[in-house]
């Protein structure tokens, strides 16, 4: 995965599941008005320049081709408002480093991914989301942005019924780049943790019930297998665990999660027909059992199994249905995937690029192994989550296109529109984007 210690120009610039690369200049600029030059420099010269995050994207949304920004030297707490239970930070923060600074101010994120080493310019730009049916995702809890936009120009927009708005939930880094960004928070509080295993087709019949009956709901479907792994999450009081008890907790992420996965996952490479049984073995091994810390240390886990991903938002009405045409391919043996397929939920939200769409809605991921080929099996999960009127989530491999984006996004138009308003050079375009908003 990328890093700001060792990139220099010209070096090769990749993220992290390694299915992109390029070689472009490199900036990293130390305060906005750095950034504002370094704009004005490329709108000046017509050159193109992405903001890499921390380029955890599966799809090429943050891949640089003449110039690439990094905001490493954009980080930190900027203010606290208690009273409007908001705080502004610079947008290169990484997620990792935001609980902590909350912290002392007994302040906390609303929802977090399981993955925490994102920027935070890059979780609000794609829609990066945790799960929870009566939470939307990080772009949801901005108020106000701080972005450069293709000119020069430094401006701050608070969030109102406005196109504006609209296009700044899910920007893409397409309006500009975002170097301040303020959040809504709440107060800090710990998690209670319960993992467990569960038939599938029985866990389906209380799905319904068991989103709405617990903060955050997530599960893990092992292909093939009639297990799954359910996770739940709810609010307690602060409260820490112990540094003998994380160390045990990391310890069985590593060995069962990382270690053994990844033997399986290269035997699975080697000999693509062990998929199965894989899948059904690992769907035994899930950790189970109950654990309870705060929020920041509940939620991400260490993910060091290297794959590719696609996901797709549908809207909650189809889920079990979408799940028992998933299970039925793979009991059939239609795909030889051993990787499980991740299901979260999220509420509805605005901005016309947003996945959801305003409905409630399931997320479901499907991964593959890096190195293993996932065409097949990417295409029919394509052709199912169409279906299902699904749309791809930004940051994972996707099919957008000029052809097809206005069936899923109905305005699209609007967006582009203020895009152009913004970047009249087309500076933060590449070919990728080019391909989707000509």
């Amino acid at each position: 995965m990328f890093s700001v210690k060792n990139w220099r120009d010209g070096q090769a610039w990749k993220n992290w599941s390694e299915n992109y690369l390029s070689f472009p200049s490199f900036y990293s600029p130390t305060t906005v008005e750095e950034v504002m030059e370094i704009v004005q420099k490329h709108a000046k010269e017509r050159k193109t320049i992405r903001i890499t995050g921390a380029a955890h994207s599966f799809s090429p949304v943050a891949m640089p081709e003449m110039s690439a920004m990094s905001l490493h030297h954009l980080r930190g707490l900027i203010s606290v408002d208690l009273k409007a239970m908001e705080a502004t930070f610079y947008a290169g923060t990484y997620l990792y480093e935001i609980g902590p600074l909350l912290e002392q101010y007994g302040l906390a994120l609303i929802n977090m991914g399981d993955i925490n080493v994102q920027s935070l310019a890059g979780v609000i730009s794609t829609g990066t989301h945790g799960t929870g049916i009566k939470l939307g995702s990080f772009s949801s809890m901005v108020t106000k942005w701080g972005f450069v936009n293709g000119t020069g120009e430094y401006i701050e927009h608070s969030r109102g019924a406005n196109p504006l708005s609209e296009a700044l939930h899910v920007s893409l880094g397409l309006l500009g780049v975002l170097v301040t960004v303020t959040i809504k928070v709440i107060p800090i509080y710990s998690l209670q943790y319960e993992s467990t295993s569960q038939n599938i087709n029985t866990a389906l019949l209380t799905f319904q019930r068991d989103i709405r009956a617990n903060r955050h709901l997530e599960w893990y479907y092992f292909p093939g297998s009639e297990t799954i792994q359910v996770k739940k999450m709810n609010n307690v009081d602060s409260q820490k665990a112990s540094s003998i008890q994380r160390s045990i907790e990391g310890m069985k992420l590593q060995v069962v999660e990382n270690g053994l996965f990844y033997m399986a996952s290269k035997l699975c490479q080697w000999r693509p027909s062990m998929s199965s049984t894989v899948s059904k073995i690992s769907s035994k091994l899930v950790s189970q059992g109950e654990r309870t810390d705060i929020y920041y240390n509940i939620f991400p886990s260490p993910r060091h199994v290297k794959f590719v991903e696609m996901e797709y938002a549908i809207p909650l009405k189809y889920f079990e249905s979408c799940m028992e045409e998933i299970h039925h391919a793979f009991k059939s043996e239609k795909f030889q995937v051993h990787f499980p397929i991740e299901c979260r939920t999220t509420a509805g939200e605005s901005g016309y690029l947003s996945p959801t769409q305003g409905e409630e809605s399931a997320f479901i991921a499907f991964h593959m192994f890096k190195g293993m080929d996932e065409t097949a099996y990417f295409n029919w999960a394509r052709s199912l989550m169409r279906k299902c009127n699904g749309r791809p989530h930004w940051g994972k491999m996707n099919d957008y296109c000029a052809e097809t984006i206005e069936s899923y996004y109905p305005k699209n138009k609007q967006f582009n529109f203020i895009r152009m308003q913004h970047d009249p050079h087309n500076i933060f375009m590449t070919s990728y984007f080019s391909k989707i908003f000509p």
